[in-house]
C-alpha cells in the first residue's frame, strides 16, 4: 500500500512538473493565473464581462475574443460576452470617433466601476485590449485607470528574409514560418499566433519573402498562396507586402527588358499590380532591393533609384499602398563603402514620388553590433525614410548569444543627426516630425523560424517584443521594455528580476566588448557571418574582407574616415561630425570607426590603445561568466526547461567569447608587438590554431 501511494505521489509529481514545462511557444502571451489572489480579486472587480457591438466587425470582435481568452486565463473565471451596455464590473468595447488619437490609437478609462477602451477604429481597440492585458500580466493594479496611447510611426512592419523553399537567409530559428507549398488549401494554425504576437506589440504590417527576391510570388499560383496569408493577418490588423525582383517583367513576363522607363514594362507592373489588389485589396505594397550585391535594377539600363521607385509609384495607382526602396547599395572598387549609399541617394532627395519611402540601415555598414547612424538620416529632408534594423543576429552571435537589442535600436533613435540643429534626432526623422512628412516607417528584420520558440534563442523574443513596442513609441526607454518582456514571459518575482535585468540590460555592450570593441567592424568569419576572423584578406572584393575595414598596421589600428583618409565624416551635419572628428575627443565606442590610432596612443580611459583594446576584449569575455552567475541565480523563479536551455547557450557563448577574445588579441598583437597589460593572462592556444578552429566553424 505504502509503494503505490508513493508511485502515485511521483506521477502526480510527474504531471505537475510535465504541466509546468515552458517550451517557450506561448512568448510574451503567457495567459497563466496570476498567483497573488489580491491582485485577482481587483481586476475582477472590473473585469466580470466584455461588452462588445455583436454587429462589429471581424476585428472588433477578434479584439474581444483575444480580451476575453487571456483574462480567463489570468483571472482564473470565465469572463463572459455579451452586447449590453457595459455597467459595473464591465469592460466596454467601443468605436466611436476620438480625433486627437488618430486611426489606430486607444484609450483606456474607468467608467462607472468598470473600464472602457475606446478607439475610432477597430484596430484601435485590439490594440487597447493587448493594453490591457499587458497591465494584468505585469502585476499592475487597476485603480482608476486612464491612459492613452497612438502610434509615432505610421508603418511598422518586419521583414521576412524568407525563400520560397522555406528556407530563411540569415534565419537561425529553423526554416520559414510560411509553408508555401501547402497553401493556399491548409492554413498552419501558427500563422494566427504569429499575428496575435505582432498585434499585441503594436505591428501592422508583413513583409513575407527575402529581399533577395523571387518573381514567383507575382505569378497567380503564388498570389492565391499569399491572399491565404493575408487572410489570416488581415483581422489582427496587418496588410502583407512582398519583396519584388526587378527583373520580373523578363523573367515571368516574357518581355525583353526591366527598362523603368519602356512603356510596355510600365504596362506589365500596372496590370502586375492590379492583379495584386483583386486578390489582395489591402496589399499593403512592394519592398525592393535593386543594384545592390549582384540584384538587377534600373541602373542596368542607365536609370536611377528615383526612376524605379516612381514606375513602380505608378503601378500603385490609386492603390492604398507604398514603395518602400532600400538604400542598401555598395559596388566593389568604388572607394569607403561608408559613402556609396549617401553618395546614390542623396543627390536624387526630392525627386521620389509621394508614395516612395527610402529604406535605410541603422548604420553606414551592414547591421553590426555598433555603428554611428546612417549619414542619411537628415541628409534627404525631402523624402521619408524607413528605418530599418536587423532583428536576426547577423553579426550578434545568431541564436548562440543572448544579446537583447533594445539599446541598440534606441542608440540609433535617439542619436542626434544636427540636420535642423541640436534635438534633430534620427527618431524625428523616421516619425515625420521634424521633415513634416505625411507617411513614416519602420522596419525589422524578423528573427522568427519554425522552431517551437520562433527565435532560437529565448531572449530572441524580447527583440521581437522591442521592437514592437520602439516601434509604437520610440520615446519608451529599453530597460523599461525588458522589464515588461522579463514580467510577462519570464517572471514576476522580484529576485529573479534582479538578477535577470541587468543581464539583458548590459548583454549587448557586452558583446561588443569581446567582438568589436572601440568601433572595430565587420572582423568576423567571411560567408556565413559567424566568428572572428580577423585576418581575412582574401575574397570576390576587398570590402568583403576584414583588413579593409580595421587597417591595422605596425603604426595602429583603425579606418581614417577624416579628410586625411576616405573623408566619409564629411556627410554628417558639422554639430554631429564635430564629437568624432577629433581622436583625442572621440568617444572611445567609436574610436576606430573614424581614426587610425597608434598602438601607443593614449586614450580617454587612460591606457593605450593597446592596453585599452586587451582589456576591453579580457573584460567582455569576463563578463559572460557574470551573465552565466547571474541567470543561475534565478532558476528558482524560472521554467526549469527555459532555464536549461538559455544557461546552455550561455556556456557556448562563453567558449565563443573566448574564441573572439583570443583570436583577435594574438592577431592583433602580431602588428602591435606589445605585451599584454598587467594582470591579463597569455591565451593558451596559439594563432595557427585559433586560425584552424575557425575553419572548421566555416565548414572550409
Amino acid at each position: 500500500m505504502l509503494l503505490r501511494s508513493f508511485l502515485l505521489l511521483l506521477l502526480v509529481i510527474g504531471f505537475q512538473t510535465a504541466a509546468r514545462a515552458d517550451d517557450g511557444y506561448r512568448l510574451w502571451l503567457k495567459y497563466d493565473q496570476l498567483p497573488e489572489a489580491g491582485l485577482r480579486k481587483a481586476w475582477l472587480t472590473r473585469a466580470k464581462s466584455i461588452n462588445v457591438d455583436k454587429n462589429g466587425g471581424p476585428t472588433l470582435q477578434t479584439a474581444a475574443q483575444e480580451l476575453q481568452l487571456g483574462l480567463q486565463g489570468l483571472l482564473g473565471r470565465p469572463v463572459p460576452l455579451g452586447a449590453a451596455p457595459g455597467g459595473k464590473g464591465s469592460i466596454r468595447l467601443r468605436v466611436a470617433a476620438v480625433p486627437e488619437l488618430g486611426r489606430e490609437g486607444y484609450r483606456i478609462s474607468s467608467q462607472n466601476g468598470g473600464l472602457e477602451i475606446t478607439a475610432a477604429t477597430e484596430v484601435g481597440v485590439l490594440y487597447g485590449c493587448f493594453t490591457l492585458l499587458r497591465q494584468v500580466q505585469t502585476g499592475q493594479l487597476p485603480g482608476q485607470l486612464n491612459l492613452s496611447s497612438q502610434p509615432r510611426i505610421q508603418y511598422r512592419m518586419l521583414n521576412h528574409w524568407d525563400n520560397p523553399n522555406g528556407t530563411v537567409e540569415r534565419g537561425y530559428a529553423g526554416s520559414s514560418i510560411w509553408k508555401w507549398l501547402e497553401l493556399p488549401e491548409r492554413i498552419d494554425p501558427r500563422y494566427k499566433d504569429y499575428a496575435r504576437a505582432n498585434a499585441s506589440i503594436g505591428l501592422n504590417g508583413v513583409v513575407l519573402n527575402n529581399v533577395n527576391a523571387s518573381a514567383r510570388y507575382l505569378t497567380p499560383e503564388y498570389l492565391r498562396k499569399v491572399a491565404a496569408v493575408a487572410g489570416v493577418l488581415r483581422p489582427y490588423g496587418q496588410r502583407v507586402y512582398l519583396s519584388v525582383l526587378w527583373a520580373a517583367p523578363k523573367v515571368i513576363g516574357g518581355l525583353k527588358t526591366s527598362d523603368p522607363l519602356d512603356p510596355q514594362v510600365q504596362a506589365w507592373w500596372k496590370a502586375r499590380t492590379d492583379e495584386i489588389y483583386k486578390a489582395i485589396p489591402d496589399f499593403g505594397g512592394f519592398l525592393v532591393k535593386a543594384n545592390s550585391e549582384g540584384e538587377p535594377g534600373p541602373q542596368d539600363y542607365g536609370r536611377n533609384h528615383a526612376d524605379g521607385a516612381n514606375m513602380l509609384a505608378r503601378a500603385l495607382g490609386e492603390h492604398d499602398g507604398i514603395v518602400m526602396w532600400r538604400a542598401f547599395v555598395y559596388k566593389a572598387g568604388s572607394g569607403d563603402r561608408f559613402r556609396q549609399a549617401y553618395e546614390e541617394f542623396q543627390p536624387l532627395d526630392g525627386k521620389f514620388a509621394d508614395k516612395v519611402l527610402v529604406q535605410v540601415k541603422n548604420g553606414p555598414i551592414d547591421f553590426q553590433a555598433r555603428e554611428p547612424f546612417h549619414p542619411l538620416f537628415g541628409a534627404m529632408p525631402r523624402t521619408p525614410l524607413v528605418l530599418e534594423v536587423q532583428l536576426t543576429q547577423e553579426y550578434l552571435g545568431f541564436a548562440t548569444h543572448l544579446v537583447y537589442l533594445g539599446p541598440l535600436i534606441k542608440e540609433c533613435l535617439e542619436a542626434d543627426t544636427h540636420s535642423q540643429g541640436p534635438g534633430s534626432t534620427v527618431a524625428k526623422v523616421v516619425d515625420g516630425s521634424l521633415e513634416k512628412h505625411s507617411i513614416s516607417g519602420i522596419a525589422g528584420v524578423a528573427n522568427i523560424g519554425s522552431d517551437r520558440n520562433w527565435t532560437g534563442h529565448l531572449v530572441g523574443q524580447a527583440n521581437w517584443y522591442a521592437f514592437g513596442r520602439l516601434a509604437w513609441d520610440h520615446t519608451l526607454r529599453s530597460e523599461d521594455i525588458a522589464q515588461e518582456w522579463a514580467r510577462m514571459t519570464l517572471t514576476r518575482e522580484p529576485v529573479a528580476l534582479a538578477a535577470v535585468l541587468p543581464v539583458l540590460n548590459q548583454s549587448r555592450s557586452i558583446y561588443v566588448r569581446y567582438t568589436t570593441p572601440l568601433g572595430l567592424h565587420h572582423i568576423m568569419g567571411q560567408d556565413i557571418h559567424y566568428g572572428p576572423e580577423p585576418w581575412l584578406a582574401r575574397s570576390a572584393r576587398p570590402d568583403w574582407t576584414a583588413v579593409y575595414y580595421h587597417k591595422a598596421d605596425a603604426a595602429g589600428l583603425g579606418f581614417d574616415r577624416t579628410a586625411a583618409g576616405s573623408d566619409a565624416l564629411a556627410l554628417y551635419a558639422p554639430g554631429a561630425r564635430q564629437r568624432w572628428a577629433n581622436p583625442a575627443t572621440c568617444p572611445p565606442d567609436y574610436l576606430l570607426w573614424f581614426h587610425h590610432v597608434g598602438w601607443g596612443q593614449q586614450l580617454s580611459t587612460g591606457r593605450t590603445l593597446w592596453d585599452e583594446l586587451t582589456t576591453r576584449y579580457y573584460t567582455g569575455t569576463d563578463s559572460v561568466q557574470w551573465m552565466q552567475q547571474q541567470w543561475e541565480q534565478a532558476k528558482p523563479a524560472l521554467d526549469p526547461a527555459l532555464h536549461a536551455d538559455v544557461a546552455a547557450r550561455l556556456r557556448i557563448q562563453h567558449h565563443e567569447a573566448l574564441w573572439w577574445r583570443d583570436a583577435c588579441v594574438l592577431y592583433f598583437q602580431t602588428f602591435a608587438r606589445r605585451p599584454l597589460p598587467p594582470g591579463l593572462a597569455p591565451p593558451t592556444r596559439t594563432l595557427p590554431e585559433i586560425k584552424t578552429l575557425v575553419d572548421i566553424y566555416q565548414l572550409r
